[in-house]
Parts: structure tokens; sequence; C-alpha cells
């Protein structure tokens, strides 16, 4: 790698150290749950190494791979759910961070929600998502069901694409945002599990 490139990971690295922290402190990854990722200057995809708890980790748990989600180093290997990364960077090239948390909230919404999607209306935080200037209007946020077969579950999510500004959740396990950057994404996520725990905490109050 050229001086520049490897600045870059370096800088990418640390947004992820960082993101896995600030989401671990939030009880949003527990044990090794959750992956990721942002985008370098040069089209790699730096993410989480499969296996790693997010709120320890260190550089060295960050690899790269290309929009294919082939690491670039054989012998790394990456999360299970890279390829869902990938098709995010791949259908909106303006995103350079892409994260995916396992909250409680979120968890337990998708496997009780009957429908195909949670609708979030009237909530002021909702204007954290692309496209939203006003708490008097809905936003959908996709439920999909759950698959070990991630190239299936890709293809079941990308048809929706363009209707998703607060990103999706896959049932009985969690969000997938994203942002043009590592602090948009963050911040939409930290938005988008806020009001899950407000629908959450509204239904166990039966309103």
């Amino acid at each position: 790698m050229t001086d520049n490139a490897t600045t870059d990971f370096v800088r990418g690295a640390q947004d992820i150290v960082h993101a896995g922290q600030r989401m671990d402190a939030r009880g949003w990854v527990p044990a090794t749950a959750g992956n990721i990722s942002c985008r370098l200057p040069d089209g790699r995809i730096a993410i989480t190494r499969s296996g790693c708890h997010k709120g320890f980790l260190t550089e060295a748990d960050v690899i790269t791979v290309d929009l294919a989600g082939q690491p670039h180093q054989p012998q790394n290997k990456p999360s299970a759910e890279t390829l869902l990364h990938c098709q995010v960077y791949r259908l909106l090239p303006d995103v350079g961070a892409v994260l995916h948390g396992h909250s409680v909230a979120s968890t337990v919404l998708s496997m009780t929600e009957p429908s195909p999607a949670l609708t979030l209306q009237d909530y002021e935080v909702q204007k954290v998502f692309e496209g939203q200037t006003t708490h008097d209007a809905s936003v959908r946020v996709p439920l999909f069901a759950n698959d070990q077969d991630i190239a299936r579950l890709a293809r079941e999510v990308e048809p929706h694409f363009a209707d998703m500004p607060a990103g999706y959740i896959i049932r009985g396990h969690g969000v997938y945002v994203w942002g043009k950057n590592m602090a948009a994404a963050l911040a939409r996520l930290e938005g988008l599990e806020f009001l899950l725990a407000c629908v959450l905490e509204r239904r166990k109050l039966g309103i």
C-alpha cells in the first residue's frame, strides 16, 4: 500500500473502533454481535473482523474487502454479513459508513410486529433521517425475515433501497443504517434506536 492508503486505512480503522465503543456503551452490540464498516478513499471497504467484541476493538480487528466482500488478504475472515455492507456501498455511492447493531428494542419489536414494516410517526427525532423535515410525517422501517443465506437475504432487501431513509431491520436480529460518513451513520443509528425504544415503551404502556 502507498503511504496515503495506509494513512486512510488507519483513520478508517480508528473511526470503526470509536463507533464500536459508542455502540457497546449503549448496549447495541452484545457479545460479538454487530458489525461496522466504512468506505476508504481508494474504494476499499474497511470492516470489522468476524468474532470480535465491538466494545474492545483495536485497529488489528479491522480488515479490508472489495465490493464483492472478498478480503484483500486471504487469511482475514470478514463478518458473515459483509455482503450486506457491500450491497449498501454498491447501490448508494455517496454512503461512507454502515452500522449494524443488535439492540433489545429492534430485536423484540421485529419479532412481534406482524406487518412488513414498522412506522415511525410524530416524533421530532425522525428528522435525523434523510428527507425528513418535520415530525408531522411518517417513516417506514422495513422488516425482513432472518436468513443465514446472506446472499439470498441481500436479494430480498435490494428492491427496497429506494425507500429506506431510516435503514432496515432483520427480524430477531438487528438494524442496518448508513450515512455519508461515520458521524452521520452514528447519528442515524442513535436516532433510530431512540425511536424504536419509544415504540417499545409505548407498547408496554398499551398506547
